[in-house]
């Protein structure tokens, strides 16, 4: 088997986060090739000449047992072994994990509550999240505080991001998404004409602000990555940031992630330095920072406009979850004004049981009363807790409205309410240096190739992966750079995306859809050697050479349909 990774592990090396902010002014952007690219090659060059040496594996069952895997792998890492209070958290919170058998790597993100924390109490939310019908200018002038619910999470969602209520206003959204258009609706294109995006991926939410912020006027343009290796290219970026006359006005919106979700590339934050250098507002998407990076981020250096992220509700259960879009209160009154939905609020308990009448069985009018009853004592006693129903909402509601969990969330004497989001607290207790030693990058792409050199198709490999207990994703790269020398590389390489027919908008879009279709995995906190090991074994069952079309036959059977790829 042949395996061609079309991004190394980015993540194997120092978080380039901690790297400290050189002058302002200095101009090139250095390379920090003396520190990130160093450890990436060491981390190869170690794990290749420690980790069973010298060894050619024909099948999955020549692999080494899981027990001398990790004695192995602790003996090349030591390191490791200093990380056992997280295996603890895992096995006392995340239960779950163990018990199902399942390897989640298709995380993206924080959690904010344990599984434990959620199956502690009642069957019925304890918040519940729905759309507000208010355009985001006003929102964010008029909104107020929001309800002491609201007010208590965004305090400790700032809090856990390092940001100054002082300085930036915050507002939930349905979703990643949902955020990025909101900027797309409310930006004032007319006057800043430019959109520039920094990402070697495709996705939703880049396609939604991309989209809308054309149809609003804007001059898109995008940063390229150089092949093989799918670093930024630099001399491009720089030219494309750099203004060459001086003007007041702002030249546009720069959107730019620290991190790539796919590859788990990781960027400096440099770059925005120079974007707010030369009159761009400042768009950080920290949708795939990993836990505690904010801490290393230092918002005193770099202060962007605007700020993305999103938290899900459970790791390993339960995915979905709300975004957070943060707002320099500086720029607001630059925005216009946007027709577009997306805001969401927090619904307190009293609204959820306000609304549950009398209609039913007779079970589920028990489980009410059971529930409000529950509430009540612990109201008396000065702490209630809850938790997520498990059931989906109807289909009319579930793009609209999503399921928070909160558990030991305690009234203080002046009646506000103190939410507890048990994970956002066990990763404070852990803190970087831990998380570090713990997990060498947030996500990784690679391809798989049969006996015969063809690719395997990142779908099937996902689909597959199903059936094997463990969730992959996969990701489509694209803006990709290749010098002349890459050429013959280059033809055999890229590819068209698979999906339906441009619209005749699109057709005339200088966007492009060639570039190449990934599998793509992410290691979150609470991600463990076994969970590796397992995927392991699993990408190691493409050595045989009929495994792929006796998965077919054995799929095929079961369910009486085909794969579709």
């Amino acid at each position: 088997m042949e395996a061609e990774k079309v991004a190394t592990i980015h993540g194997c090396c120092p978080n380039p986060l901690l790297i400290l902010l050189e002058h302002q002014n200095q101009q090139p952007i250095p390379k920090i090739k003396s520190t990130t690219s160093a450890c990436r090659h060491s981390f190869s060059a170690t794990t290749t000449s420690s980790f069973f040496p010298n060894t050619h594996f024909t099948n999955h069952e020549s692999l080494p047992s899981y027990q001398e895997s990790f004695a192995q792998f602790l003996k090349t890492y030591p390191k490791y072994s200093e990380t056992r209070q997280v295996d603890k958290i895992r096995n006392q919170e995340y239960y779950h994990l163990s018990v199902s058998n399942h390897v989640c790597l298709d995380y993206i993100g924080i959690c904010l509550f344990s599984y434990l924390q959620v199956h502690e109490c009642c069957n019925y939310p304890f918040f519940d999240i729905s759309c507000k019908s208010v355009n985001l200018k006003s929102e964010l002038l008029h909104g107020g505080r929001g309800s002491q619910l609201e007010f208590s999470i965004k305090k400790k969602i700032m809090n856990f991001l390092n940001m100054s209520s002082n300085e930036y206003s915050m507002v939930f959204t349905a979703n990643r998404s949902s955020a990025f258009k909101l900027i797309a609706e409310s930006y004032p294109f007319k006057t800043s004409r430019r959109l520039l995006t920094v990402y070697d991926h495709e996705s939703e939410a880049l396609e939604t602000i991309v989209n809308t912020s054309e149809k609003r006027g804007a001059n898109i343009m995008a940063a390229e990555f150089k092949w093989p290796r799918l670093r930024i290219n630099s001399a491009k970026l720089r030219k494309l940031i750099i203004r060459k006359k001086k003007k007041k006005k702002s030249r546009g919106l720069f959107v730019f992630p620290l991190q790539s979700r796919v590859t788990g590339a990781s960027y400096s934050y440099q770059w925005m330095s120079l974007a707010q250098e030369n009159g761009w507002h400042v768009l950080l998407d920290a949708c795939a920072l990993g836990p505690k990076d904010m801490d290393s981020f230092g918002l005193s250096l770099i202060h962007p406009d605007f700020l993305i992220c999103s938290f899900y509700k459970v790791f390993g259960e339960n995915p979905t979850g709300f975004g957070c879009l943060l707002v320099k209160k500086s720029v607001v009154s630059m925005l216009e004004a946007s027709v577009s939905t997306g805001i969401v609020s927090l619904v307190p308990p009293t609204k959820l049981l306000n609304s549950l009448d009398s209609s039913g069985s007779g079970t589920e009018l028990e489980q009410k009363t059971n529930f409000v009853t529950k509430l009540e004592d612990l109201r008396i006693s000065g702490s209630y807790s809850a938790h997520s129903s498990a059931q989906e909402k109807s289909k009319e509601e579930s793009d609209q409205s999503i399921i928070a969990q909160g558990s030991n969330n305690k009234l203080d004497e002046k009646g506000s309410t103190d939410i507890q989001c048990r994970c956002l607290d066990h990763v404070d207790s852990l803190g970087l240096m831990q998380i570090g030693y713990r997990r060498r990058g947030t996500a990784m792409a690679f391809n798989l190739f049969d006996w015969k050199g063809e690719r395997v198709e990142p779908i099937l490999i996902q689909k597959l992966s199903d059936r094997n207990n463990i969730s992959l994703s996969h990701g489509f790269l694209s803006h990709m750079w290749f010098p002349d020398k890459y050429e013959e590389e280059k033809q055999r390489t890229i590819e068209r995306k698979k999906g339906e027919e441009k619209d005749a908008e699109s057709q005339k879009s200088k966007r492009t859809d060639l570039g190449i279709s990934v599998v793509t995995i992410a290691l979150s906190f609470l991600a463990n050697f076994e969970d590796v090991y397992r995927l392991w074994i699993f990408i190691a069952q493409f050595l045989d050479a009929d495994f792929v079309e006796k998965e077919r036959w054995r799929y095929s059977s079961l369910y009486q349909k085909t794969i579709e790829v």
